[in-house]
């Protein structure tokens, strides 16, 4: 995985909202004008300056982050266990869920089970860059 990169600027983005909750179950009628107005800047940014944009490369997120997903990731949301990271082992960018067991061990777990998590021995060198705060995928 590359460095992030500036993708733009949503703080001037702001798109209507629906009035109403659309409804996973069973339809419900809704109406048809939007009623407010939904800054996505606001929503998906807590810290500008510590936010940043990833793109997501490969399969071993899947089905939680799919290929090509763009990932929110905040370097000021402390990491902690079962939180999704963007990490550093041995300068190598990687995107992983974060487990700690009672005895301290670090793991860098899969989402995918083709893939093996990844279990840091004593001597590994290891960062957590960010935690992701969103991930944005097509439907």
């Amino acid at each position: 995985m590359r460095s992030p990169q500036l993708l733009g600027d949503l703080a001037g983005l702001a798109l209507p909202v629906a009035p109403e909750a659309a409804q996973c179950g069973f339809p419900s009628p809704a109406q048809d004008y939007p009623t407010d107005e939904l800054n996505l800047a606001e929503l998906l940014i807590r810290d500008r300056p510590a936010t940043y944009f990833w793109r997501a490369a490969g399969h071993s997120m899947e089905p939680v982050i799919p290929d090509g997903s763009l990932l929110i990731v905040d370097r000021g949301v402390t990491p902690v266990p079962g939180r999704i990271v963007v990490a550093v082992v041995d300068g190598e960018y990687t995107v992983k869920r974060l487990h700690v067991d009672d005895s301290g061990q670090v793991t860098l777990g899969a989402e995918n089970s083709a893939y093996p998590d990844i279990a840091l021995p004593e001597l590994s060198e290891m960062t957590i860059w960010g935690t992701v705060t969103f991930i944005i995928s097509p439907a």
